[in-house]
């Protein structure tokens, strides 16, 4: 059986380019977005590029369609090897989703935990496996602030961007302690600044090839040497330390409580135990 890959946010940029490039090293693609036309004009052109393609369509802007997300993978996909949660945002207004979370934080942190949690059985049974979590340098601009997750008291575009980077290597850092042993590896990465949508309606003009970024998503999704580095975080192929906050493991677990009740999840509901090993 050939390997599987989810990506979220596949119907563009980064993801897009993954896709693409994945589905070249041999690997099925399960195509992430939440517009049903994008989906299928991608899965396309994974299949034009010799590789096997599905779509699965949610809007993470909602959690039960997050779930669903879960569900349904579980359901089509009889093993994932690689999850890469890439689906972001940067807001330009500060805006409530259906939930009753401020966006960024709910699609670019709340939504790949509650989807990852989920997800979390079926890597388990199909390890060794990875999970890539696309982080950013700007991460360490932010301040945590547990009390004010979804900025009522406080917001601004970046650090609400920057904020939600942060939370996803704290994310990476808990659920590697969890599945250490297990042959499942969390990891978060910087992909570069890459000329993408989502850098030009944030940060303006400029960026790298989205090439760059694609070396970056391989390497942590098929390099043997790899194969058991978990825990970390990486900017773009280098191994870095993080900043001070994001190294802060009590800070993670804190989060993860936060988190897990925000979700409507319990320590167990993904088949992790309920403290790190």
């Amino acid at each position: 059986m050939g390997k599987v890959a989810l990506i979220t946010g596949a119907t563009d940029g980064i993801g897009r380019a993954s896709a693409i490039a994945l589905a070249r090293k041999g690997l099925e693609v399960l195509v992430h977005g939440r517009d049903p036309g994008k989906v299928r004009e991608t899965v396309a052109e994974v299949e034009a590029a010799g590789g096997r393609g599905q779509g699965v369509v949610a809007d993470l802007c909602r959690l039960d369609e997050v779930r669903a997300l879960a569900a349904e993978v579980a359901r089509r996909a009889p093993a994932l090897h690689v999850l890469l949660a890439n689906a972001g945002v940067y807001a330009s207004a500060r805006t409530v989703t259906p939930d009753g979370h401020e966006t960024t934080f709910q699609v670019n942190f709340l939504a790949p935990f509650l989807l990852t949690r989920l997800l979390v059985p079926l890597l388990l049974r199909s390890a060794p496996a990875r999970i890539l979590l696309t982080s950013s340098t700007a991460h360490g601009q932010a301040r945590l602030h547990l009390d004010d997750l979804d900025s009522e008291r406080r917001w601004d575009p970046y650090m609400a961007y920057a904020e939600s980077k942060l939370e996803l290597i704290l994310f990476a850092r808990a659920l590697a302690r969890r599945l250490r042993g297990t042959g499942v590896t969390v990891n978060a990465f910087h992909p570069g600044v890459i000329s993408t949508k989502l850098l030009h309606r944030g940060f303006g003009a400029g960026g790298a090839p989205v090439e760059v970024a694609v070396e970056a998503v391989l390497r942590l999704a098929t390099a043997p040497q790899l194969s058991k580095t978990t825990g970390r975080y990486f900017d773009v192929t280098d191994d870095r330390r993080p900043s001070p906050q994001a190294r802060d493991d009590h800070l993670a677990e804190r989060l993860w409580h936060v988190a897990d009740a925000l979700t409507g999840l319990s320590e167990t509901t993904a088949g992790e135990a309920g403290a790190p090993h």
